[in-house]
């Protein structure tokens, strides 16, 4: 299959998938959407054991969203690590930023660079996007509030301490090392990996159409509905400080 904003290859029995529009610092288009969600049910499907999310070039995992492109953009970061039994692992360098960051903690595993920066500001800028649920059901709470209501940039060091990563290489290995681990997987038992991801999955995630999960999509509908949520959108693409009222 031929692909325009995500480049597609395999070492072995692991298939990666990286974001692939650098000169735009990787920000997540509505086909970058499309295509890795058409990589990712392809590897699902085939004889690969492992899969690691990746981007191309070293200023960013992603910067991000496209701002500008339509708002439903932002519901469209596909649930990759949770759609599949087989691991995924995130392996980043530079900066991992909003919607990317959701996207890179869907993984199972994730491991970054010395130079990695990760990053969640949309409260200071007034967006949002799905599957919020992604950060603080995978680290402490305070830690997830912290970077979420006063917006941290957590550098690789401490992205590791508090969980959002579980190991930092020097700048520049972290694909080769997630391959490593992919290698190293692909020789246990597929029944006994699927078996554990989703007992782990059934823990930390609200179940099909709970009350939770509706709950939260209400929550997110009424905030991309609101004057705030255009006004953020309007600021970031203008590089101006957002005014927000309140409604």
């Amino acid at each position: 299959m031929s692909y325009e904003h995500i480049k597609v290859w395999e070492d072995g029995p692991v298939t990666i998938v990286a974001l692939n529009r650098p000169d735009k610092g990787n920000a997540i288009s509505k086909r970058m959407a499309e295509e890795i969600q058409a990589a990712m049910t392809a590897f699902a499907a085939s004889e690969q054991k492992c899969a690691v999310l990746t981007a191309m070039g070293t200023k960013a995992f992603s910067f991000g969203a496209d701002v500008t492109e339509p708002p439903e953009l932002w519901r469209a970061v596909p649930n990759v690590g949770w759609q599949c039994d087989k691991p995924l692992i995130a392996a980043l360098e530079g900066w991992c930023i909003g919607g990317a960051l959701v996207l890179a903690m869907m993984a199972d595993l994730a491991v970054c660079g010395a130079k990695a920066r990760l990053y969640y500001p949309e409260a200071k800028i007034g967006l949002t996007g799905g599957m919020i649920a992604a950060l603080p059901s995978r680290i402490p709470h305070k830690i997830a509030m912290e970077l979420m209501l006063l917006c941290r940039v957590f550098d690789a060091e401490r992205s590791e301490r508090v969980g959002l990563v579980n190991e930092v290489v020097p700048e520049g290995e972290a694909l080769a090392r997630a391959i490593e681990w992919g290698k190293e997987m692909a020789g246990y038992a597929p029944m006994v990996l699927g078996g554990i991801k989703r007992m782990v999955l059934d823990d930390i995630l609200p179940r099909g159409p709970s009350e939770q999960w509706a709950l939260q999509g209400q929550r997110l509908a009424a905030i991309r509905e609101s004057e705030d949520f255009r006004e953020g959108g309007a600021a970031f693409r203008e590089k101006r400080p957002p005014v927000f009222k309140g409604r």
